[in-house]
């Protein structure tokens, strides 16, 4: 019969210590009975122990990437300065807000507690650490480097969350943009053309060709507009649902992505930038090259550049150069290949594979601004005409009946 494990919970204490000084703070325990005791244990005598509340805000708040990536830098921090891996996982896990984010570090604490390694006790948890990460938490306990490999496994978190946030930032802008103009054209169609039109109906002359489809635009917006936010909803809804349960439909996305003008060049660039800092961040963990590359096929966030690196795989384990092999995947820049074989020349593949990494980076960085700065003039120039338009439409019989009298 299995034991259910005891509800991890926040308590807020107050205690003296032994000069009589009154003490507070929080801790995370499983019962008051075993904070006192551990207060006890620090020379505190225990006064008021008691659960704290949790907010309504933070009920529902799901751990973020941030969030691991922000554990992976403080574990790395705590075990460079010698603080023992059990005391490190108290102090960091009370340092966070998310109670999500303390209760997964106490979960962790528990296992490795419990007598497991920390590659074991973070293997448990496969929605917040993946194989790749896992793996090399695993070489640096089995090298006796945890420090170091925990160091390079924080590095490679951050700059693929940098990345991510990059490329989020050059998509979100223009679709709010879109989104906002569509709401405004939307209501301009129900409720304001619709005014002109009453007006209108008093000219007793005849109105021209434009003013006449916006107005059968309105009426159309009018009587169908249920029907059409309802398609609205159902495709933003299909399109998730299809992104999050067919492979098929991810992949035909993946391809079609990168052959979009300007977002595909950015989309490659990202996953060229993702393949060389996990190869590059694996490789100098000391994992063999034909196991690293298993473990970024599934970190380069793209099916057309997973398939290439699963075929660059089997082609190293035959004994190609990895060079060589990425020249044939035909997916991989020019400049890419030639540092890769600069690196295998030299002995220093980590580093050449580093340098890939943070050229392709900061290429990003700067597409990402320009793709801003050029998308800034033409949203305005496309609301100019939607909205601009719209205004055109109603005036120009007002502008014609002013030029008759």
């Amino acid at each position: 019969m299995a034991v259910k494990a005891a509800k991890i919970s926040v308590y807020a204490w107050e205690g003296m210590d032994k000069k009589g000084t009154k003490l507070s703070g929080e801790l995370t325990g499983q019962s008051p009975a075993l904070i006192k005791a551990q207060l006890r244990k620090q020379g505190i005598n225990p006064g008021k122990v008691r659960k704290k509340s949790v907010s309504v805000f933070s009920l529902g708040k799901r751990i973020k990437a941030q969030d691991i990536s922000l554990f992976t830098r403080q574990m790395a921090t705590m075990m460079k300065a010698g603080v023992p891996l059990l005391q490190s996982f108290d102090i960091i896990g009370e340092g966070f807000d998310n109670p999500a984010m303390r209760k997964l570090v106490d979960e962790v604490k528990q296992e490795v507690a419990a007598g497991n390694s920390f590659a074991a006790s973070l293997r448990k948890k496969p929605q917040y650490f993946d194989e790749l990460y896992c793996n090399l938490v695993d070489a640096g306990e089995q090298a006796g480097a945890l420090d170091t490999l925990l160091d390079r496994v924080a590095t490679y978190k951050e700059k693929s969350e940098q990345l991510k946030a990059k490329i989020k930032k050059a998509m979100t802008y223009p679709l709010a943009v879109v989104f906002v103009a569509i709401i405004v054209t939307g209501i301009l169609l129900v409720k304001v053309v619709p005014q002109f039109k009453t007006v209108f109906a008093g000219f007793g002359a005849e109105l021209p060709s434009f003013t006449v489809m916006v107005i059968g635009l309105s009426e159309f917006m009018q009587e169908w507009w249920w029907v059409m936010l309802g398609a609205l909803i159902a495709a933003i809804f299909g399109f998730r649902h299809a992104m999050k349960k067919s492979q098929a439909f991810r992949d035909r996305m993946d391809t079609w992505l990168l052959k979009l003008p300007l977002v595909g060049a950015l989309m490659y660039k990202s996953a060229v930038a993702r393949y060389a800092r996990t190869l590059s961040t694996t490789f100098a963990a000391g994992v063999p090259l034909v196991d690293a590359l298993e473990s970024v096929a599934g970190a380069t966030g793209n099916i057309v550049f997973k398939r290439a690196v699963l075929r660059i795989k089997q082609d190293v384990s035959t004994g190609m150069q990895l060079n060589f092999a990425m020249r044939t995947s035909g997916v991989f820049p020019n400049m890419a290949i030639q540092m890769a074989a600069i690196g295998e020349e030299s002995g220093a593949l980590d580093d050449m594979l580093a340098k890939v990494a943070s050229f392709y980076e900061d290429e990003v960085d700067n597409m990402v601004d320009n793709l801003t700065s050029l998308m800034e003039p033409f949203i305005m120039v496309v609301l100019g005409v939607v909205v601009g338009g719209l205004v055109v439409a109603m005036y120009l019989p007002i502008f014609q009946l002013g030029s008759a009298i």
